[in-house]
Parts: structure tokens; sequence; C-alpha cells
């Protein structure tokens, strides 16, 4: 029960936004045209007098009779109907609709675009008054491409309209700087040129000249648009490589604090010396003696898991790392 309820709710909202598009002049036209057409039919103003006069869907029948008689040119679809038009004046619901159907197959073959149709429902239950006043302003358009000898209705109809270019007339074209390259209220544009092609390319630099070099521009910061009158931030500053001298005799007795000293116990460094500068050199190395160039030592391999002894052993002269002065 409570999902009835809940489902009522709802389409009583989807109802009234839909009904909200009811147009009062689009009523005004589609009646105007309807009692012109179909004697009897005296509709007044107003959505529901609207409803209740053409939810039968006699009178929309009788409407559809009555441009089809006045066409001279009808769509081969539209020759087909047969007529009179027979409809039902019971007022069964079914009866009614099925009226309502009648109606909305005649407009189709006249030529109304089926998507431009109500649904039977749309106009017996009252759902979207504004899409049945839609389709009879659709059907007046119709009536305006076909030639009806009679009052019309709804906006004029759009015809197709093709045109042929030559290959000349094409190529012509592509010296023409269309509107989407830019425009400013629709500006005339005679006499402009896009000109040559432009490269995106590597521009070579030149250096900073010395007028340029005392300027601070935007790109480098500004705070609140302040003043950069005075400044100047001088010449080019150069990342090089640059040649280290050797280090003096007086500098040679100095320990930097870079080597690290302890310096939160506060250690002094007076009277610290480290001495001359110690390079490592290759010595020159003799060769090995006869007796050692048949013995082989333990750092090319011990024989078979055995602890072999080194007495007698040697290999050769000594290499020395030598204090270099």
């Amino acid at each position: 029960m409570a999902n009835r309820v809940q489902d009522y709710g709802m389409d009583v909202v989807i109802n009234r936004k839909l009904n909200a598009k009811y147009e009062p002049e689009a009523e005004r036209e589609v009646i105007g045209w309807i009692n012109a057409l179909v004697p009897g039919a005296n509709i007044q103003p107003g959505r529901e007098n609207v409803y209740y006069s053409l939810r039968s869907g006699i009178v929309l029948i009788q409407l559809m009779e009555s441009v089809l008689n006045q066409t001279p040119s009808l769509t081969p679809e539209a020759q087909r109907i047969r007529r009179p038009i027979v409809y039902s004046t019971m007022s069964a619901p079914f009866k009614q609709m099925e009226n309502i159907e009648v109606f909305l197959n005649c407009a189709m073959a006249y030529g109304v675009p089926k998507a431009s149709l109500f649904q039977t429902v749309d106009l017996y239950e009252g759902r979207n008054m504004a899409q049945v006043l839609n389709t009879l302003l659709q059907l007046g358009t119709e009536c305006q491409r076909h030639g009806m000898r009679g009052p019309v209705c709804g906006p004029r109809p759009t015809y197709k309209n093709a045109r042929q270019f030559t290959a000349e007339q094409l190529r012509s074209s592509e010296g023409i700087i269309s509107l989407q390259a830019g425009t400013n209220k629709c500006a005339s544009q005679k006499g402009m040129s896009m000109g040559g092609q432009r490269h995106i390319a590597d521009i070579r630099c030149d250096n900073m000249t010395p007028e340029g070099s005392a300027v601070i521009g935007l790109q480098m910061g500004t705070n609140k648009c302040a003043s950069q009158a005075g400044m100047s931030i001088g010449g080019q500053r150069h990342i090089a490589d640059i040649r280290c001298d050797q280090m003096t005799p007086e500098g040679s007795a100095v320990i930097g604090l870079q080597m690290g000293l302890g310096q939160k116990q506060g250690a002094n460094q007076s009277g610290m010396s480290f001495g001359g500068i110690r390079h490592i050199a290759d010595g020159r190395v003799s060769e090995g003696s006869k007796e050692g160039a048949s013995v082989i030592g333990l750092q090319m391999g011990p024989g078979q898991g055995q602890v072999a002894s080194q007495s007698g052993m040697t290999f050769g002269g000594q290499r020395h790392i030598l204090d270099s002065h």
C-alpha cells in the first residue's frame, strides 16, 4: 500500500512538471485552427477545456478528415487512408483510446514525424497536454508544406536546400579564414591574412646585455606589485669547473672542521697537524725469484681443503704505499 502511494505521488510530480510546459499562446493558436476547420467544435480556452474536448478523439479525427479533404497533393501514405475515417462515438475508454490511435496513425501518414507525436495516454489521461499541442502545431506545419487550401497553424516549414560546388570553388575556400579562427561580434575580416606558417624552433639566445643585466623581470617574482626601482642582479653567474691549486705549506698543517673533531665537546685544534700530503702510488715490483715462481700462494687457493703451510713462501718484491713529498 505504501509503494502504491509513493508511485502515485511520483506520477503527480511528473505530470505537474510536464504540464508546466503548457503554453497559453500555443493553445490559443491550436484551438482557433480547430474551431475554424471543425464545425461545431467550439473549444474554449483553458487546459481542462482542451483536455475534455479532445479526450474522446472524435474532434481530432474530424480535424484530420478536413485536412485531407483540403490538401491537393497528398503523400502516398496519406492517399492510402480510407475515407471517410471511421470512428466510434461510444464512451467506453478503450473505444476513445482507439479513436486517438487512429488520429495518430493518420497524422504520421500525412507527414508528421513520429518523434513529434504524443502518446495516447498523454491525451486520454491528461499527462502531457503540452505535447498534444506540439503535435497539432506540427500537423499545421505539414499542412503548409503540402499546400493545404484553408487556414493553417504552426511554424513555417523548412525545405531542403542542397548546394553543389565545383572543384574550383572548393579550392578557393582554402584561402579564407573561417569564423572559427576568431571573431568579435561579427566584425569583418576583410583583408586579413595569416601569412606564412609559424614554426616552433630552438632559437639561439644571445648573452644578456649590460642594460638588461640590471633589470629584474616580473618572471623572477613580485610581491603585490612592490617597486623594484634601484634593484640589480649584477652580471651573469656561470657554473664552471674551477682549477684547484695545491695546498700551501701553511694550510697543510691545519685540520678543517670538515674533517670532524667532535665540535660538541669544544675540542681545541691548537698545535694539531696531519703532516704532508699522502699519495697512494704504485711502487716498482721486482720480478719473482725462481724459487717463488714454483710456489702457489694461499691467495690462489689451497689444495683440496688441506691446511698448507706458508713457511718459506715468497711472491716477489714488495709493493709499497709511499709518502710522496
